[in-house]
């Protein structure tokens, strides 16, 4: 029987994706052309690889075994085929897309979708906007760069630490908090503003606060840092954010920045993408140009 390593690409995909459909997509094939070859597959291995379970798919004990040894060797055969292959910036046509905090493209969304236009004007840039902590679509290939404040956990996304933030305060100009050395109680006693998607009225500060035997009174939850920021601007709320990443926005609005009260640990922030681009030399050059703007962010300052 003459081996098809066509069948090895859409097996890793098959595993990965635990479905036909998410398989195809992945492949950018047909739904039945994929269904064609997993037929062939179960012929060729003599197994059934994924069985039916109610609405879904998994897979049996022979593809779980395998997988592993799948993936690597369609990773292999990558790196083989384009390892001899330079990367010419100015012929370069590719979509990527980027799923950042909001706070993070306001700071550098300018400046990374500027510096891909000159060096590579065949490439087109897809600012998303974070939806979570989700990483479905980095495995599925439909995000290319992530950002996170946490490492990742699963195996297969990879990682870089591109900078620490510190958490500060913004409040607006004349607000009574920016009157002398701000403390833990005058701090505690103002009226807060969250930033969470999900409408937390929570945060780490709370913690915080609480080892003080302090408690502070949340009022909103906004969705976006720049939505927090133009509230306290028009009122009395108090935000807390990283610094680095929301100078720039505090700063065209006028705000005052104070000081955090409390030892609190600093943010990290990460980009993520998944393992299927570690050698793509395209990928290396988008996460390194990304590496680069981001940390320009980065450079001391004094409040």
């Amino acid at each position: 029987m003459q081996l098809d390593l066509n069948l090895l690409t859409a097996l890793d995909a098959l595993l990965e994706e635990g479905s036909v459909a998410g398989a195809a997509a992945r492949l950018h094939v047909t739904a039945p052309a994929m269904s064609r070859s997993l037929g062939r597959i179960r012929k060729a291995t003599g197994d059934q690889i994924l069985v039916r379970t109610g609405r879904s798919m998994v897979p049996t004990s022979r593809a779980l075994a395998m997988r592993a040894d799948v993936h690597a060797l369609v990773q292999q055969a990558h790196h083989l085929l384009s390892a001899q292959q330079e990367l010419d910036l100015t012929a370069l046509d590719r979509v990527f897309t980027v799923r950042w905090h909001d706070a993070l493209t306001a700071a550098c969304g300018t400046a990374l979708t500027t510096a891909v236009h000159r060096q590579a004007p065949g490439v087109r840039l897809r600012l998303s906007a974070e939806p979570g902590s989700d990483d479905a679509e980095l495995r599925r290939g439909e995000v290319d760069l992530e950002s996170s404040s946490s490492r990742p956990t699963l195996p297969d996304i990879r990682h870089r630490h591109v900078g620490t933030d510190r958490l500060v305060v913004a409040v607006r100009a004349g607000h009574p908090l920016a009157e002398g050395l701000l403390n833990p109680e005058d701090y505690a006693a103002a009226e807060h503003l969250t930033i969470s998607r999900r409408g937390s009225l929570h945060d780490p500060i709370d913690d915080a606060l609480a080892t003080h035997g302090l408690e502070r009174r949340v009022v909103a939850a906004g969705p976006t840092a720049a939505f927090a920021l133009r509230l306290a601007r028009e009122t009395d709320l108090v935000v807390t954010l990283p610094d680095a990443v929301t100078r720039g926005t505090r700063d065209r609005l006028g705000l005052l920045t104070l000081s955090l009260p409390l030892p609190v640990p600093e943010v990290s922030l990460y980009l993520l993408w998944h393992q299927r681009y570690e050698d793509d030399r395209a990928h290396i050059w988008l996460r390194d140009l990304a590496t680069e703007t981001v940390q320009a962010l980065f450079a001391p300052t004094d409040i």
